[in-house]
């Protein structure tokens, strides 16, 4: 027999092509800053307008992070033609993630507000003197003129306020009514109404004629800049926190070239280079470590403040801090396709992104104004024919009234501030949440999938014993490394490793294989196993089902390996030679540190039916299964069956996740309520799952429940506040229970109610922080 001798690579042969290979014409992404934006009404606008645009496939506006997440052709529009639509609509974009625009907004808002405040307090003193418990307050008799609070309160309509008319007058240009239009047309009227007062009056003082309303629309202004400069200053955090994700990857990288170190910038490093990082340095790029050991500090990726100790082999991040020792890296990801970058489109992409609950509240925000202008203009009607009897003036404070109370700012607020506080903590933990509906369902879940190998297990397999019948085991696993040579399974790279290792002990197992022949070598892998062909002899690699899918003949010395090795949970891979079983391989895959310390929280977390779902054989699962005392347990399952699997345990419990990390784990993930795809797995995997534990921590999955059921609390919460204001201010207003200043100050303290809320989330979430 005369096959060839498979030489390992000496460098990862798997690397992820470079981001500018891709057509031009390909779909790209932008994350644009927008300023302007009122509530989420102008989000809806903003993204309903960039949505129409010929070219562009996908728009999502958050007004809780001020930012859109738009997906467009480059070859039928640009930037600037989507920020001209956003400039059109009243609205400021920058496609500049830098911290710089946000502060102007906040800085232009503050300066707005203390204006405001200078201008209302002036308007309040007079106040004063109809109130017994103030009447000790000296006001200066120029603050009772009414040309004086005149003057005051135009100086707020025309400066501060400002902004809501521009809002409102975008917004009524697109047919729409947002906050704006609520804001601009209850302090334009009390203001026009007093204004009237004014000049019936003469220069009669505040009270001697009838009551004016300046201290109203002032107090609204005010009131209502107060709760957007906090609001502001909530998003400004969220988009501080999620943009200090991006600047962690260091903009410089050195690289060995010929033996030179030369300067790059880290953006043009490629797959194959091999870069040098100095201790104290950031990794430039994902890639593996060729020292011969460092330590890793990756604490911004995964919240846990110890020093990882990397051998070489090991996997390093890019953004994570070379603690100690000049590292060399062999670069597997750099630029946009880094670990670190996915994780912050990831996360853009959810934060742009909404929970069934945040539709529907928008929905409900998209008619609430309109609602409420018929509102108040049915308590005006009511009000002069029944309730006032005629009299015009109580009609129209109690119409005022119910207009300035009404505001669909804390609906909309209620669940985006509460998902970005979760999404920016999950990262922080190294969970990525790639859509925001996949929260709202992890707080329901009753039931966890798992995958085996890779998943409870650490994916970095060992041969444990090799059984040949007719050959040396030394070219049994060459034969078995060269069918399983291009393939990322963690046993195939066992397999690889175990023959490299074999080669360089085992000199005199030459006999059995050949020099590699100088045809070229045709290579298949099918469900189950691989096989290549090696001067014209088919080589083929596969588990038990695979066996006897293609009728190999176990002989009974290998069936007795096989069943003792089973028992003790290792996997079994045979060997055959133009479809004649030659051996078989054992491998085992120690569990990983913190599978059974997961499996206690999922049970903590209230989770009874935790589930192993494997591709293994049954002694195999088994074995895991009483290792981690996990009572469900099911063998040598192909994906088909793991979906299957997924419908039925959906069907008894509810609410199934699935965890997984490699290609046969797609489907189910996909067919899974919540999928969770671990990090450094396939990328179908990664692609297929809702959620991904970037670094692979198995605890992440307990961690993702327990913040989902704070976080959906929170809204819930926020959304009983919203509803149980409207509920109780608005009949109050329309019923003349509260003045016009009162309702509209309310208004402005129920969406600060909202942000407060949502600040309390951030602190639970840090305190949950492992």
């Amino acid at each position: 027999m005369s096959l060839p001798m498979m030489t390992p690579p000496l460098v990862p042969t798997d690397a992820e092509s470079h981001p500018n290979d891709a057509a031009s014409f390909d779909p790209i992404s932008v994350d644009l800053r927008i300023g302007g934006m009122h509530c989420t009404a102008c989000a809806t606008r903003i993204e309903k307008a960039v949505g129409r645009l010929p070219g562009v496939k996908q728009a999502a506006v958050s007004y809780a992070s001020r930012s859109a997440w738009i997906v467009y052709e480059p070859s039928r529009l640009s930037v600037n033609d989507i920020g001209s639509v956003i400039t059109r609509l009243g609205f400021q974009s920058s496609s500049e993630q830098r911290p710089a625009f946000d502060r102007q907004e906040r800085t232009m808002l503050l300066l707005r507000l203390i204006l405001s405040v200078l201008m209302t307090i002036p308007l309040l003193l007079p106040m004063a003197h109809h109130m017994e418990a103030l009447s000790f307050i000296p006001v200066p008799e120029l603050l009772m003129n009414r040309w004086v609070q005149l003057g005051l309160a135009t100086i707020i309509q025309l400066v501060p306020a400002a902004p809501f008319y521009y809002g409102a007058y975008y917004a009524l240009r697109q047919k729409a009514a947002n906050m704006d239009v609520l804001v601009a047309t209850g302090t334009t009227a009390a203001y026009l109404y007093s204004h009237y007062m004014v000049f019936r009056g003469g220069g009669l003082p505040v009270g001697a004629d009838s009551a004016l309303y300046f201290e109203t629309s002032a107090v609204v202004i005010t009131a209502v800049l107060l709760g957007k400069w906090i609001e502001a200053a909530a998003a400004g955090r969220t988009a501080s926190e999620l943009g200090s994700l991006g600047e962690l990857q260091p903009a410089m990288a050195t690289i060995l070239r010929d033996g030179q170190r030369e300067e790059l910038a880290s953006a043009q490093l490629k797959a194959g280079d091999e870069v040098i990082v100095e201790p104290g340095q950031p990794f430039p790029a994902d890639g593996v470590l060729q020292s011969h050991s460092a330590e890793a500090d990756e604490s911004l990726l995964t919240g846990e403040s110890r020093l990882v100790a990397k051998q070489r082999g090991d996997r390093v991040y890019a953004g994570t801090i070379n603690a100690r020792g000049e590292a060399h890296v062999y670069v597997k990801a750099a630029g946009s396709t880094t670990a670190l970058s996915r994780l912050h489109a990831m996360m853009r992409e959810a934060l742009a992104s909404k929970t069934s609950v945040q539709r529907k509240a928008d929905a409900i925000s998209g008619v609430f104004v309109p609602v409420m202008i018929g509102l108040s203009i049915a308590t005006f009607v009511i009000s002069i024919l029944w309730w006032t009897k005629g009299d015009g003036e109580a009609a129209f404070i109690r119409a005022l009234a119910v207009l300035l109370a009404a505001c669909p700012c804390a609906l909309g607020l209620a669940t985006p501030l509460s998902l970005a506080a979760a999404s920016i903590a999950s990262a922080k933990r190294g969970i990525v949440l790639k859509q925001a509906d996949a929260l709202e369902t992890a707080a329901q879940l009753q039931a966890v999938v798992l995958d085996k190998t890779g998943t409870l297990t650490e994916g970095r397999a060992q041969v444990t014993a090799v059984h040949a019948d007719t050959m040396h085991p030394a070219s049994l696993l060459r034969l078995a490394a060269a069918a399983e040579e291009h393939a990322s399974h963690p046993y195939a790279a066992a397999v690889r490793a175990a023959a490299a290792h074999a080669s360089s002990t085992n000199a005199s197992s030459a006999q059995y294989v050949a020099q590699p022949s100088s045809t070229s070598d045709r290579a298949s892998r099918t469900e189950g196993g691989s096989s290549v062909e090696l001067d014209g002899y088919t080589v083929a690699v596969g588990g038990y089902d695979y066996a006897i899918k293609y009728g190999w003949r176990l002989t009974d010395s290998i069936r007795r390996f096989a069943v003792e090795h089973e028992r003790k949970g290792e996997t079994i891979w045979y060997v055959a030679v133009d479809n004649r079983c030659e051996g078989a391989i054992a491998l085992a895959d120690p569990l990983r540190a913190d599978a059974r310390e997961a499996i206690a929280m999922l049970r903590q977390a209230g989770i009874r039916h935790i589930v192993l779902a494997s591709g293994d054989r049954e002694a195999a699962a088994a074995a895991v299964a009483t290792r981690l005392r996990i009572r469900e347990a099911h063998a040598s399952l192909r994906p088909e069956q793991k979906v299957a699997l997924i419908h039925s345990l959906q069907k008894r419990y509810g609410a199934v996740a699935m965890v997984g990390d490699g290609w046969n784990d797609a489907p189910a993930l996909a067919a899974a309520d919540v999928g969770f795809a671990i990090g450094g797995g396939a990328d179908a995997a990664m692609g297929a799952g809702q959620l991904a534990l970037l670094h692979g921590r198995l605890t992440g999955v307990a961690d993702t429940v327990r913040i989902s059921r704070l976080t959906m609390r929170n809204v819930k919460q926020n959304l009983v506040l919203a509803f149980v204001y409207n509920a109780a201010v608005i009949p109050s207003a329309a019923l003349g229970q509260l003045k016009p200043w009162m309702a509209g100050t309310a208004m402005a303290l129920s969406s600060l109610s909202v942000v407060g809320n949502a600040i309390i989330l951030r602190f639970q979430l840090r305190r949950k922080k492992r």
